[in-house]
């Protein structure tokens, strides 16, 4: 089924921070996938979640700070295939990850990963994705079962079997996410994947050792009750897709359900933050 989106070009003045924080205040609203230009970025929005005065919460637009022109079209059905080409490079991660593209050379990396993205969130390339891959470099995987929720292009759950999960569900609302998820894992030849295409709502009953979720503060704040029931005794939680002047929110909402924050990573004003029950 064909998708009618509706595209934003912003041109930022200055680039950064105004970027960064532009792109934040959009993820909150409803925007779904990002592409940084020379002059600023350029943002998409399914339809069916536009509205006419969508732009009325971004604060930035109104900040003395910052210059921030835009034109905005709809547009049905994009090769996303060709516009993330254009933009992609490979990424490293501390040493020992590497996410690229099929087009890219391969380079002698202890855990390599091979993603085609279209739509979906998760090259690494975002702060919020690039920290999270540090946590699971950080952290034992081996013999755990784990939950990757909003799993986007699931380069986390991938990166997780690669560090030895044994068991692994990949959860998106976003059946270009689903569909994606799907090539992705088959292109890096995992076995203990299963992708399901849903919310929150697909939890009851499920138990898992780690959950990583790597979504929007206030996705997070709302699926945090279903994230605590379904994690085993001792689990892990692992959370980005925020803010740092978010942090004490999520603190809060995670300390009311009985978890322990142990740490935080912090990049360009992303945060990731590690919670245990």
């Amino acid at each position: 089924m064909s998708q009618i989106y509706i595209g934003y070009d912003f041109k930022v003045n200055p680039l950064q921070p105004g970027t960064e924080i532009l792109i934040a205040e959009l993820g909150y609203v409803g925007f779904e996938s990002f592409v940084e230009t020379e002059k600023g970025v350029t943002a998409y929005i399914q339809k069916e979640e536009w509205k006419p005065n969508i732009l009325e919460d971004i604060h930035i637009l109104n900040s003395e700070e910052f210059k921030i022109e835009y034109v905005f079209s709809e547009i049905e059905q994009i090769n996303w295939n060709s516009e993330w080409e254009k933009n992609f490079d490979p990424i490293e991660v501390d040493g020992k990850c590497t996410v690229r593209a099929p087009f890219h050379s391969i380079k002698n990396f202890e855990y390599e990963i091979v993603i085609e993205p279209k739509m979906s969130f998760g090259t690494g390339h975002h702060e919020t994705t690039f920290m999270m891959l540090q946590f699971i470099l950080e952290n034992n995987y081996e013999g755990k079962t784990v939950l990757d929720m909003g799993c986007g292009t699931a380069v986390l759950a991938i990166l997780a079997e690669m560090r030895g999960a044994s068991k692994l569900d990949a959860i998106d609302i976003d059946e270009w996410c689903f569909e994606n998820s799907l090539e992705n894992i088959q292109r890096n030849n995992c076995d203990n994947i299963s992708v399901f295409l849903g919310d929150a709502s697909l939890l009851v009953e499920k138990k898992y050792d780690i959950i990583i979720a790597n979504i929007n503060r206030n996705i997070l704040l709302n699926d945090m009750e279903a994230y605590r029931k379904c994690l085993d005794k001792d689990g892990e939680l692992y959370l980005s897709g925020f803010y740092n002047e978010d942090l004490p929110i999520i603190k809060e909402a995670c300390n009311n359900l009985g978890f322990t924050f142990v740490e935080n990573k912090e990049k360009n004003k992303w945060v990731a933050a590690k919670f245990k029950i």
